[in-house]
C-alpha cells in the first residue's frame, strides 16, 4: 500500500475533495437517493417527501425538454478544482459559428466519462470562454433521471435524456448555437477502457447521423486523450468469460458493470477516486450537414463514413502531442 504524504498543499487537498464529490455524485448517490427518501417517510418530515414527489411527477418531462441547467451550479468553483485535479484541458481546433446547431460525438467513453462531463456539464475547463455563444448539453441514459434528489443535480448540469425525441427537441428549437454531446460508444465501450487502449464502438452507431441530417445539425468529432487512463479495469478483452457476462448484463439491464479500481483519498494504491492523469479534450472541425427530413440508408452510411474519417484524422493529427506513440492506430469496431 502506497500512502499519500501528509504535507500535501491545501490546493491539492481541495482538488481531491471536489473529485470525491464527483465520485459520490456518480457512483454512490444513486443508492442513497433511493434509501434516504424512504427513511424520511418514517420521520416527522414525511411531508417533504410528498412535496418532492409531487414536483418529481410535475417535472418528469424536463429531461426530454432540454433540462433546466443552473449556471450557479455549472460555474461553481468546485468544478474548476475538479478539472485541475487531473488536469483537464479543452483544446479548440476550429470556430463554431453560433448560427448553427451541433451534435458532438464524444470519444472515448472511459469508465465515468470524466473529461466529457467536465467540458460539457460544467465550466471547469471554460467551455463558454472557448466557444462563446455555444450552449452545451450532454446526453445520458433516461434511467439517470429516475433517482430522486440526485436527478435535480443532473438536470442542473444541463444533462438531457439520450432518447431521439429529447435530442431532436433541443436541436429543433428556434434558438441556434446548441451543441448536444453524445458519448457514442456507450456502456459497451466503457468495458474497453484500459490504459493504452484505443478501441471505439462506433461502426454500428448511426442513429446520431440520422438525427443530424433530420435536424440539419453539423457533426463534430471530439476525442479526449488520457480518458482511458483514469482508472484500471480487470482484464476483460472481448471473448473472455467476464466480458461475455458483462455484455449480457448490459443487454438485459441497459448498463455495464465494469470492475475498476483507482486510488483512495489517503493512498495511491486502492480506491474509487480516479488517478491524476492529464486529460486533453480536442474538439474537431464541424462537418457540414444539410437538413434532410427523410435521409436514405445510403446517405446515412456516407455521412457516417465521413464522420469516422474526420475522427480518425483528428486522432492522428494530435496523438503525439499527448503521449500516444506515432504508430498507434484508432480501432473503430
Amino acid at each position: 500500500m502506497q500512502w499519500a504524504p501528509l504535507n500535501i498543499p491545501v490546493e491539492r487537498r481541495l482538488q481531491t475533495a471536489c473529485v470525491c464529490f464527483f465520485v459520490f455524485f456518480f457512483v454512490i448517490a444513486p443508492v442513497f437517493s433511493l434509501i434516504v427518501p424512504v427513511y424520511i417517510l418514517f420521520t416527522s418530515f414525511w411531508w417533504l417527501i410528498i412535496l418532492y414527489f409531487t414536483w418529481f411527477i410535475y417535472d418528469r418531462h424536463s429531461p426530454m425538454r432540454g433540462a433546466h441547467p443552473q449556471q450557479w451550479f455549472r460555474g461553481a468553483n468546485l468544478w474548476r478544482h475538479f478539472a485541475d485535479y487531473f488536469p483537464i484541458k479543452l483544446v479548440k481546433t476550429a470556430e463554431l459559428p453560433t448560427d448553427r446547431n451541433y451534435i458532438i460525438g464524444c470519444h472515448p467513453h472511459g469508465i465515468l466519462g470524466i473529461s466529457t462531463f467536465s467540458n460539457l456539464c460544467t465550466e471547469g475547463t471554460g467551455w463558454s470562454k472557448t466557444f462563446p455563444g455555444i450552449i452545451p448539453r450532454l446526453c445520458t441514459l433516461p434511467s439517470q433521471f429516475l433517482f430522486p434528489l440526485r436527478r435535480e443535480l443532473v438536470l442542473a448540469c444541463g444533462a438531457i435524456s439520450s432518447s431521439a425525441e429529447s435530442i431532436e427537441y433541443v436541436l429543433n428549437t428556434e434558438e441556434k448555437g446548441k451543441a448536444v454531446g453524445i458519448i457514442l460508444g456507450g456502456a459497451e465501450e466503457a468495458l474497453d477502457s484500459h490504459p493504452g487502449n484505443y478501441d471505439l464502438k462506433l461502426s454500428t452507431r448511426k442513429g446520431f447521423v440520422k438525427i443530424a441530417m433530420k435536424t440539419g445539425a453539423n457533426l463534430i468529432p471530439m476525442y479526449s486523450f488520457g480518458e482511458n487512463s483514469t482508472y484500471h479495469q480487470v482484464e476483460n478483452h472481448r471473448g473472455t468469460k467476464l466480458r461475455n457476462f458483462q455484455s449480457k448484463f448490459k443487454e438485459y439491464c441497459g448498463f455495464s458493470p465494469p470492475l475498476f479500481m483507482g486510488r483512495g483519498i489517503f493512498n495511491y494504491s486502492f480506491g474509487l477516486l480516479p488517478y491524476r492523469t492529464a486529460l486533453h479534450t480536442v474538439v474537431g472541425k464541424p462537418i457540414q450537414v444539410k437538413k434532410n427530413p427523410n435521409p436514405t440508408k445510403e446517405e446515412i452510411e456516407r455521412l457516417h463514413a465521413e464522420y469516422c474519417a474526420q475522427l480518425t484524422n483528428l486522432f492522428d493529427e494530435n496523438k503525439t502531442k499527448y503521449g500516444v506513440p506515432a504508430d498507434t492506430k484508432l480501432n473503430i469496431y
